[in-house]
């Protein structure tokens, strides 16, 4: 199949499909007219990268355990668990560092608020 049917067939751009090639996840071979072919496995393929891309995984983690999911279940794959638990502890950290900045900006504006009348009248009529 065509590159531009790929696309249709997942929903990829094809940016993202050449992107996918080029980082190693699909692979295509070319016709005799220069165009990419690719297999109808590819789909498959081409749904997979998505799925991980939405857990918040890069395509180089995606590299690491991508050939044995598609060759068997994720279950069975054991490189896959240390990226999994790699990627929760990363998420973890950012919320908290989220929480801290969202706990600093809530005491700011209510130290603004006390320090100037004015502006918590405003922010009342605002509401």
């Amino acid at each position: 199949m065509k590159i531009g049917e790929l696309s249709k067939a997942t929903g990829a751009s094809i940016r993202s499909l050449r992107y996918y090639e080029q980082q190693g996840l699909i692979a295509s071979r070319r016709m005799d007219n220069g165009y990419r072919d690719y297999s109808g496995l590819s789909v498959d393929t081409v749904k997979t990268i998505q799925f991980y891309l939405q857990l918040g995984l890069t395509t180089e983690q995606i590299s690491g355990f991508l050939n044995c999911v598609m060759a068997s279940k994720e279950a069975f794959c054991e490189q896959i668990m240390p990226v999994y638990r790699t990627k929760l502890k990363e998420i973890e950290e950012q919320i908290a560092l989220l929480s801290s900045i969202k706990s600093n900006l809530e005491e700011r504006i209510t130290y603004l608020l006390e320090e100037n009348p004015k502006l918590k009248e405003e922010m009342n009529h605002e509401r």
